[in-house]
């Protein structure tokens, strides 16, 4: 059997520096389209500032990996990961859920199986952790993460409210039973 092109590494506190640069990256390929400069910059400096992903990793109910690309060994991350459990999930979901906060590639990687690949190993992380439920946020209008989740058995179960710095917009919460 033939080893995967990609790698799967957890983030270590060390790393802070190259996730918050995927990070911010990758939200703005994304996102940066549909929102204005300073609504970019407001959420890019308070969601992806280093001293709050530095406390997102060491919170022992949150996890964050790098997925790299075999034909860039040595090279950054094309993307990430992160899950939660308890009390870090960013909607009180329960105990018997895990969180699937993000999954980020970067452009010009997208559509090689990387997104599937963080998703498969969510998966494995759940049973680990015995969570009978994979639960997410997408964005109403992010039609190709819509179409994926859907894609793995993913269901709509309600709405949520996501400031992009002073505009609300309208995420999506799905839900997954992994039994």
């Amino acid at each position: 059997m033939s080893q995967p092109p990609h790698r799967i590494v957890p983030v270590t506190k060390s790393q802070v520096e190259h996730l918050q640069e995927i990070s911010r990256t990758t939200f703005t390929e994304t996102f940066a389209r549909h929102n204005t400069e300073e609504n970019m910059r407001a959420y890019l400096d308070s969601a992806y500032h280093v001293d709050k992903l530095r406390q997102e990793i060491d919170n022992p109910e949150s996890q964050f990996f790098f997925i790299y690309h075999d034909s860039e060994p040595q090279g950054p991350p094309v993307g990430y990961l992160k899950l939660n459990i308890g009390a870090a999930q960013s909607e009180p979901m329960g105990a018997d859920h895990l969180e699937l906060e993000r999954i980020y590639i970067r452009a010009a990687h997208k559509r090689q199986g990387l997104g599937k690949a963080l998703y498969d190993l969510t998966e494995r992380r759940a049973r680990e952790e015995n969570k009978r439920y994979i639960w997410l946020r997408v964005w109403e209008h992010n039609t190709a993460a819509k179409e994926f989740y859907s894609s793995l058995g993913f269901r709509e179960i309600g709405d949520h409210i996501f400031p992009v710095g002073d505009d609300p917009q309208r995420d999506i919460l799905m839900e997954k039973d992994t039994r």
